[in-house]
């Protein structure tokens, strides 16, 4: 391998020219999330897998195990979140180890835009090409995460990075709503086959994710770290070494495995009500798809405005006051929502607002505050483990909503279930010695902590 990039002077004018260049990934990549994951990809491949099967009521192949149709994507997500938690960490540290966070950054990136172009050959029976290809986007997406979050603390000193955080959640939520807002009028109004629509549609956020995500990759740039191994192997091998080594040594840092906690918890609470709002408004409330569609583009667009503000608001009341306000919001909406009115489209578009301005700006203020919390030069490992504790806790929401509707069959108490997540994070949230946090780091603790 070749030496890192040496850093160039860190004047003004060459941080500004990358965060607004780190920008531009969020909006590069939240496309995958909102058409591929959110909208359109679950429902093709299961119409795919269900094709393969014969119908219905028939089964699929899959690693040697019979799947039924419906269960196929679900399937297919539980390997890929379980591949994210042994391949993420060991891109954080390959990351850190190496110093090349923009070249990895652009491998992952491109990789996972190519698979995601791929679903447009996905049609008749294809379920195994499209698992595989959703395998292959989904853990390329995640790893880049790692790395593109571990940018944040070299492009953004301590008092400026909940600005800097918040305005990438902010663009993301604009660039992922803009793109899902034309899909869905090809999807809706476009005189084709409706398949063919999703295809487009699909291959569109590869497209997407791989053309905008050059701009970062132009102005993002290297740090200098020390020499290591000179061939890929040896530094692969070094940086699962130095992972091991982070993992032990995260013990010396124990506020920060405190805040990692709480974040696990109450950011599962937050996931599991995004991911359970569609279900909620179907089965409960009786809304069409037409009005979860609405509401998820209303969110998409309502959530820029609330990233940003809460970003305001931590300015001038401080970053935790900020999030244990949010938490308080998430609490106060999800016991509402257990008293909607059947039918009630208008009270559901008025939950789904107030959701809007508070899920980008609790993302992006914890973000922030994590970053202040990891020791510097490890940023990407230590964002690794930010992010497994985001995908292995995914099924703590789930298993509480399938023990409340199994004991109780009704989605008003599952729903209304999911208060223990909020509640728990903001206790565990509020004994956070956040300042003594950042100074064992070794970092700066900003005036408006």
């Amino acid at each position: 391998m070749t030496a890192p990039q040496v850093v160039q002077e860190e004047v003004p004018g060459a941080r500004r020219r990358e965060q607004r260049g780190w920008y531009w990934y969020d909006w590069a990549d939240s496309a995958f999330q909102t058409t591929v994951l959110t909208v359109f990809l679950g429902p093709y491949l299961t119409s795919v897998a269900t094709t393969a099967a014969g119908g219905p009521d028939g089964f699929v192949s899959f690693l040697g195990l019979d799947l039924r149709p419906k269960a196929y994507f679900t399937a297919m997500v539980t390997i890929s979140v379980l591949l994210q938690i042994v391949v993420m960490p060991v891109v954080g540290a390959l990351a850190d180890h190496t110093g090349r966070k923009r070249r990895i950054l652009g491998s992952l990136a491109l990789t996972g835009a190519a698979a995601t172009l791929g679903f447009y050959l996905v049609s008749g029976d294809a379920y195994l090409l499209g698992g595989a290809l959703f395998l292959l986007a989904n853990v390329t997406f995640g790893s880049a995460r790692v790395v593109y979050d571990s940018f944040l603390p070299q492009i953004a000193g301590a008092e400026e990075r909940d600005t800097i955080s918040s305005r990438g959640w902010g663009f993301g939520y604009l660039g992922g709503g803009l793109l899902l807002a034309l899909n869905l009028v090809v999807y809706l109004f476009a005189d084709i086959d409706e398949g063919l629509a999703v295809r487009i549609s699909l291959a569109s956020a590869g497209l997407w994710w791989g053309a905008f995500a050059i701009i970062p990759l132009l102005r993002l740039r290297d740090r200098r770290v020390p020499v290591h191994e000179a061939t890929a192997a040896r530094a692969v091998a070094g940086s699962v070494r130095q992972l091991g080594r982070t993992i032990a040594e995260a013990r010396r840092y124990p506020r920060t495995l405190l805040f990692l906690a709480a974040y696990l918890v109450y950011n599962d609470g937050v996931q599991t009500v995004i991911g359970f709002s569609a279900t909620y408004a179907d089965q409960e409330l009786g809304l069409g798809q037409t009005h979860q569609i609405g509401a998820i583009l209303m969110v998409q667009f309502i959530a820029v405005g609330g990233a940003l503000g809460l970003g305001r608001l931590a300015a001038v009341f401080g970053t935790k006051r900020t999030v244990l306000a949010s938490l308080v919001v998430w609490t106060v909406v999800v016991g509402v929502a257990y008293f909607l009115q059947k039918g009630a489209a208008l009270q559901f578009y008025a939950i789904a607002f107030a959701i809007a301005i508070v899920m980008g700006g609790t993302q992006a203020l914890s973000r922030s505050l994590y970053s202040l919390v990891i020791p510097p030069g490890r940023e990407a490992e230590y964002f690794s483990l930010y992010q497994v504790s985001d995908k292995g806790s995914a099924f703590l929401g789930s298993l509480v909503l399938t023990l409340a509707l199994q004991l109780t069959d009704s989605y008003r108490t599952a729903i209304v279930s999911l208060i223990v997540f909020f509640v728990l994070g903001f206790v565990l949230l509020t004994t956070v010695n956040l300042p003594r946090a950042i100074r064992d780091a070794g970092n700066e603790v900003p005036d408006h902590i």
